[in-house]
């Protein structure tokens, strides 16, 4: 039985359209033509940064996030807050640890992340990142640290994330239970592909408790 759930970040507690939209607005591109070029980056299992090669071929992205970091430098540019929680995220993730689970947050994520995340003050008992950890899924020593962090063996842990490839495929081969959440441009169209049928699809992070059971 599962007794801990551990939750990726992006498009799993965070709704991404206000970041890509302020990158587009960054890059002199309508919204909806750089929104479809990450869609179709996902479409065709491209890494995200292909979108910004195909807006602008050579853009390097860290040398703009300087210069944009100097230009706006109280604004939330690539960055997220609180209002970029999906509607579900405080309800669910206290209906969990109120039905006894452990809940994580673990990601691939920048090292402002982690701060952004705690200042939400969201119902987890921990927190971490790729960054402080050195090492990014699906690389299988993440989820090593992802088991040593909840003290769970894997069997005992669900990873929940938007991406079979990155997220819920390698979680299940350091021997944890799958979730994959249908929702961004990932979601949605990983949730079609027939590696899906290894793994539980949800729909909102409400239906977690019911699709895992009872903890131990």
């Amino acid at each position: 039985m599962v007794s801990a759930v551990v939750l990726d970040v992006g498009e799993t507690l965070i709704d991404e359209t206000r970041i890509f939209s302020r990158w587009a607005d960054r890059l002199g591109l309508p919204r909806g033509t750089f929104l479809g070029l990450i869609g179709a980056c996902a479409a065709t299992d491209r890494p995200l940064e292909h979108a910004f090669e195909l807006a602008r071929p050579g853009f390097d992205v860290p040398a703009e996030i300087a210069r944009w970091a100097a230009d706006e430098p109280d604004g939330l540019r690539e960055n997220f807050d609180a209002d970029d929680l999906y509607d579900d995220v405080r309800p669910a993730l206290a209906a969990l640890r109120d039905a006894g689970y452990a809940v994580v947050v673990a990601g691939n994520q920048p090292p402002q992340a982690r701060r952004a995340l705690e200042a939400m003050d969201l119902p987890v008992d921990s927190i971490r990142t790729s960054d402080e950890w050195g090492v990014e899924k699906p690389d299988p020593e993440f989820f090593a640290r992802v088991a040593d962090l909840t003290g769970v063996p894997p069997s005992g842990i669900a990873y929940v994330g938007d991406r079979l490839d990155n997220d819920v495929l390698p979680a299940a081969d350091a021997g944890m239970r799958p979730v994959l959440i249908r929702r961004g441009p990932w979601g949605y169209l990983h949730a079609t592909r027939p590696e899906a049928a290894r793994v539980d699809v949800v729909d909102s992070l409400h239906e977690l408790a019911a699709c895992l059971g009872r903890p131990d």
